[in-house]
């Protein structure tokens, strides 16, 4: 089953435009953040990627050309300019397909259609970590045999939460988690959801294509209650940098 990794937009949020890399490769605990995300999946056996590219692309795929002689040890034979890694460890194949500086997600999906090859795949964004169970969430989709299942996850409050009686504070509460279900990403599709994209660039997949699905009781829902979040913002950034590796490594 093969994996697309949304890794085309600006990430304005981040910085985009303005930043030295798109948001697929700022370092997270010193690895790129679509590296954590490929390796969530090569724990389950997923290795075959498809990078749909837009902002930046040409970094990102020079980022995994470069990638192995730059962590690991080698030796450089210079009469051929051959390179022999040590303890490579590394074992996954990337399609990278330029999709656009300005398209949207949905035209992005849409043109990795080809190499999908009329198979059931995988879907993130490249910018979630989670402790998802990529095994479950493909066990799911199997059972409840929906055109697309995506990942949901309780949202968590920006904010502390104040509870109010006569104009006093009787209780506060710091970022709670709400039973409110967000879109988490990490989504497994048959390929008839192509039937529900287009081909325009201005296709947004969590616009009119998710909720036809959702008006078509095509859309399903694995309710991930694990370790889950979205690095949008330099904020989130620093707050995962600031965690335990561990915590979507597991």
């Amino acid at each position: 089953m093969k994996c697309i990794i949304l890794c085309g937009g600006k990430g304005m949020r981040m910085g985009g435009d303005v930043s030295p890399l798109p948001k697929p490769l700022v370092k997270v605990k010193d690895e790129s953040l679509v590296l954590h995300i490929i390796k969530i999946y090569l724990k389950y056996g997923v290795n075959d990627f498809i990078l749909p590219l837009g902002y930046k692309g040409d970094l990102i795929k020079e980022y995994f050309v470069n990638l192995k002689w730059k962590i690991n040890d080698f030796k450089l034979t210079m009469k051929n300019n051959a390179i022999e890694i040590y303890n490579d460890n590394l074992d996954f194949n990337i399609h990278f397909i330029d999709t656009g500086l300005n398209s949207q997600t949905g035209y992005r999906i849409n043109q990795c259609r080809k190499l999908v090859n009329n198979e059931d795949f995988l879907l993130t964004y490249s910018d979630g970590l989670s402790d998802i169970s990529i095994d479950k969430l493909i066990n799911h989709h199997k059972k409840e045999n929906k055109i697309v299942t995506v990942t949901g996850v309780n949202r968590e409050s920006q904010f502390g939460v104040l509870e109010v009686e006569n104009k006093l504070v009787t209780s506060f509460k710091e970022k709670e988690k709400s039973e409110e279900i967000i879109n988490g990403g990490f989504f497994c599709c048959k390929f008839d959801v192509f039937n529900y994209l287009t081909d325009s660039k201005d296709c947004i997949f969590e616009d009119l294509p998710l909720k036809k699905l959702a008006k078509d009781n095509q859309l399903s829902v694995y309710h991930h209650k694990g370790f889950w979040k979205c690095i949008d913002t330099q904020k989130d950034l620093s707050d995962i940098n600031n965690l335990s590796k561990s915590l979507w490594e597991r």
